[in-house]
This record gives structure tokens, C-alpha cells and sequence, in this order.
């Protein structure tokens, strides 16, 4: 591998999200030359699953990746590596000779593995301790006890088990074993991190969780580092021999482009995670994940984290609750025709409520509704209940902390709404940078595979091509938030089934 990036050197960088694939490519200095993109459909087979085609996000990745490959033509660039972020926790089966899936790709979001969940309740801290995670639906070693054991394909996935050759994998394992076409069946530390089976001590899957979840060992991917050779593509043609140069979460990857002055970062998608970097691995912490961040040859760094399951599909909902064209869009221009929500509030726990509170059997709710309140009220309130829910996990995380932080880094689709970001700030107290890019995810994994390249050493470097942030500073009076988080905090607690302590 080459040791400096040439100028006509790029490194393709697909993000595989919930809603969509897309692939960035990155000049040798680290910049964004282009980005692609492909429209990824969400399946809902019964009521809480979700699910999606693990051929179609394969094929959408192969889409992406070949506009971009005659882009480079174009501006005569040399790919001579792949990058690849995706969406975590979401969980697949194939088969391990044939390449075919089974069944569907269980997505993040999906509450099937709630019964899993309760069954192993007696469990969960031990499952805390050792793999830094809540027992909550959102782990993949949930998704795939379902599918060795409940599922209709269930016979045929401990057959192939009992032959060697099964594999069971998260979408980058998809994603790196269609690419090499069978070569590699891999994942990387922060994708296993968010499992339930890596031990974070000993950076291995643990005998102890494989058991408790009954997962055969022989058919998880092998750890690699986020920044590593992950294999050859020879799937396709126009890629035929370009290495595979790193993997991550994407939002591990997301903090990873955010640059080391990111104490604390926000990823606005589907969902949004909040996560702080840290130099060694945490105590144990009841209301948030410990987790790692990402990893190099040179070693790992470790975060905490704090999911929020419903954010930007809390909008959408909203949007086609109100039965708006345009959903998301209508949403945001309907929330904005009014100052605030009027005492409104929305808790979008559809699919249960995650960090700080993780209750997987709360639902969505909507409190202090009056005759005089309109469907602009609501729309309000459900960009609100972004903020709120950001503000809850920062808060847990700044004790976790056992200190005040300073400032909020934000990124993702939602953070273009300039009211959200504002509101945001507002209602931490805390000023909130907001990134130029819209792409983080991609682009971290991209500089990720600039190190195992040889391009740089350090994050620091290609960091210097970033744009400057725009920041969003506090402009609400303290006895203002003070009101709206205790309104808030009172609609919480009514939604809950487990009453906090």
C-alpha cells in the first residue's frame, strides 16, 4: 500500500444508512470530491418489525459504487480503496457457501426480540458489565436468537450452523463478504461493540454472552480494526482488486469526522446517537453504553453513548399523522408558521424509549393537547421532541462525565433545520456547532482508510480540510428551559411503564 496519497489517488466511501446508501469519494488531502446516493426502502411485515432486503441494500451499494466509479473518470481519479460506514445493531443471516440470505435484514428499530429481551431480564447486568450494553431489543445477539430460534427460517439457520456454515453478521460483515465475494466474513471492533457479545475488556467475543444468547461461535466474523485491510473486491468489475481499507459504525465514524476537538457529538438521522470519546473504557453506567469509538493498528478509543430510536422518523410519523404530501418537509414548514408548540408534547416512543431511560414497552404519547391547539402545534412539537431527547441523553452523559460540557457538535439530515439547532442549543444551555458536511459518516470512514493507506497518521490531519462550523449560541433565558424541561420530563413520566428512580 502506498505510503503518501498521490493527487490523483480517491478512496470511495459508502454509508449505508436506514433510508439510504451513498458513497463519497476523497481526494488524497481528505476532501469531498462527490457524493452519490440510492433511496433504501423500510419493510413492516407485522406491527414493530422492521426489516429490509439484504440483497437490495447490496445492490444499492453496487449502484453507488459504480456512478462513482465513472465519476473518478471523469476527474480522472485512481480508486485504489474502499471505505465502508453503516447503519448498526441491525442484524442478517446467509449462507456461508451460497451467499443467500435468510429471511430479511432486522433492522435497528425493530422490537420482535422484545420477548428475547424479557426472558433474559435476570441477565442484564451482566450483560452491562461486560459488553457495555443495556438488554434492550436494539442488540444484534437479540435479532439473531430470534432468527436461530424463532424465526420461520429457523430449522434451515441451525442446520446450516451444525454444517460450519452459517454466518451471521451485522450489514458491514454483509456488505465486506458481498464485496469479496465469499473471501472475508469480517467485522470491525465498534460494529461488534454494539452486539451484546464483544467482551470490552478483552476486545473478544465472550463464551459467556455467545451462551446466553445461543449463538454459535463459528458463524460471527472475525474483529478487525476499524482502520484494516478487510479484504479484496471482486464483486465488482470496475473495482476488481481494490482493497477494502476500513469499517464502522456510522456513528462512530460520524465522531470520527467530527475532529478531536469533539468532545461530545450528535448524529441527527433516523434515529440519534450522542457520544462522547474517551481515552480508557468507562466504569459501568446504567444509563448510557459504553462502547468503542473506533480503532486503529495504534490502538482503541472508547466512548459513551446514548441511543435515541426515534428522531427524524418521529417527524416522518408526524407528518403522516397528520396525512402531509410531504412529510418530513411539511412537517418542518407547518412547525414553522407557529413561535412554539403551546405546551405540546410529543414522546415519540413508538418503538419503546432508549437512553437514558431504556424502556422498551413504552409507547408514543402525546400530553397537554386543548381545543385551541392546531396541527402546526404538533408538528412543533415533534422537531421539539428531537431536542428534548438530545438533552436528556447530554444531561445522563455529563454526569456519567462528572463534569460540565462545554458544547454540543452536531450532524446529520435534521441539523439543516437552522430552528431545530437553535431550539437545540436553547434547551441544553450549551452552544451547538453544527457541521458544513452532510456526509460525516462516510467521510470518517473514508479517513479511517487513509490511515490503514498510509495517507496520514492521525485525524489531525485530514481534519484541516474540514470546514469551519457554524455555531448556534444560547439564546433562551434559564427560567424559560427550566419550565419546558420540567414539562417535558413530567410527559415522560407518564409515558413510561417502568417509572424512573
Amino acid at each position: 500500500m502506498s505510503s503518501v496519497g498521490r493527487s490523483s489517488d480517491a478512496i470511495l466511501a459508502v454509508d449505508q444508512g436506514t433510508t439510504s446508501t451513498k458513497c463519497v469519494c476523497l481526494s488524497h488531502t481528505g476532501e469531498v470530491l462527490f457524493t452519490t446516493s440510492e433511496p433504501i426502502s423500510m419493510l413492516c411485515p407485522r406491527d414493530e418489525w422492521m426489516e429490509q432486503s439484504p440483497l437490495e441494500i447490496a445492490e444499492s451499494v453496487q449502484r453507488v459504487l459504480l456512478r462513482s466509479v465513472e465519476l473518478c473518470k471523469s476527474v480522472s481519479k485512481h480508486v485504489i480503496g474502499i471505505a465502508i460506514s453503516n447503519q448498526r445493531e441491525t442484524a442478517l443471516a446467509w449462507d456461508r457457501k451460497t451467499g443467500e440470505p435468510l429471511g430479511g435484514a432486522i433492522g435497528w428499530q425493530c422490537r420482535r426480540s422484545e420477548a428475547i429481551c424479557r426472558r433474559l431480564f435476570a441477565s442484564a447486568e451482566l450483560l452491562r458489565r461486560t459488553t457495555g450494553l443495556p438488554l434492550d431489543p436494539l442488540v444484534t445477539a437479540s435479532k439473531w436468537n430470534w432468527m436461530l430460534h424463532e424465526s420461520e427460517f429457523r430449522e434451515q439457520a441451525q442446520s446450516l450452523a451444525k454444517e460450519g456454515r452459517l454466518c451471521l453478521g451485522t450489514v458491514d460483515s454483509w456488505l465486506i463478504f458481498w464485496l469479496t465475494r465469499g473471501a472475508v466474513h469480517a467485522t470491525d471492533h465498534t460494529n461488534a461493540s454494539r452486539t451484546g457479545l464483544l467482551n470490552l475488556d478483552r476486545l473478544q467475543w465472550d463464551e459467556e454472552m455467545l451462551e446466553l444468547f445461543s449463538i454459535p461461535f463459528l458463524a460471527l466474523p472475525k474483529v478487525f480494526a476499524s482502520a484494516a485491510q478487510f479484504g479484496i473486491c471482486s464483486a465488482i468489475d470496475e473495482l476488481q482488486g481494490v482493497p477494502i481499507v476500513s469499517a464502522i459504525g456510522d456513528s462512530h465514524a460520524a465522531l470520527v469526522a467530527q475532529g478531536p476537538s469533539a468532545a461530545v457529538k450528535a448524529t441527527y438521522g433516523t434515529g440519534s446517537s450522542l457520544m462522547a470519546a474517551l481515552p480508557t473504557l468507562s466504569p459501568d453506567c446504567s444509563q448510557l453504553a459504553r462502547t468503542i469509538a473506533w480503532s486503529t493498528q495504534q490502538g482503541v478509543r472508547y466512548a459513551l453513548e446514548g441511543n435515541i430510536a426515534m428522531s427524524g422518523a418521529a417527524v416522518r410519523w408526524a407528518g403522516e399523522f397528520l396525512g402531509l404530501p410531504n412529510p418530513v418537509d411539511d412537517v418542518v414548514a407547518l412547525a414553522g408558521t407557529v413561535t412554539d408548540s403551546g405546551g405540546v408534547m410529543f414522546v415519540p416512543a413508538m418503538v419503546g424509549l432508549g437512553a437514558p431511560y431504556w424502556d422498551a414497552s413504552a409507547r408514543g404519547s402525546i400530553h397537554n393537547l386543548g381545543p385551541w391547539h392546531t396541527s402546526a402545534h404538533l408538528a412543533r412539537a415533534a422537531i421539539d421532541a428531537i431536542a428534548f431527547q438530545v438533552a436528556d441523553v447530554f444531561e445522563a452523559m455529563e454526569a456519567a462525565a462528572g463534569e460540565r460540557l462545554n458544547e454540543v457538535h452536531a450532524d446529520g439530515g435534521a441539523t439543516r433545520n437552522r430552528g431545530l439547532m437553535q431550539f437545540q442549543a436553547d434547551i441544553l444551555g450549551r452552544d451547538v456547532l453544527r457541521s458544513q458536511s452532510e456526509e460525516l459518516s462516510a467521510v470518517g470512514a473514508g479517513w479511517l482508510g487513509g490511515i490503514t493507506l498510509g495517507w496520514w497518521s492521525t485525524m489531525v490531519q485530514p481534519y484541516r480540510t474540514a470546514e469551519p462550523a457554524e455555531r448556534f449560541s444560547v439564546q433562551m433565558d434559564a427560567p424559560v428551559r427550566e419550565k419546558l424541561r420540567s414539562i417535558w420530563k413530567d410527559a415522560v413520566e407518564r409515558t413510561l411503564t417502568r417509572r424512573s428512580a
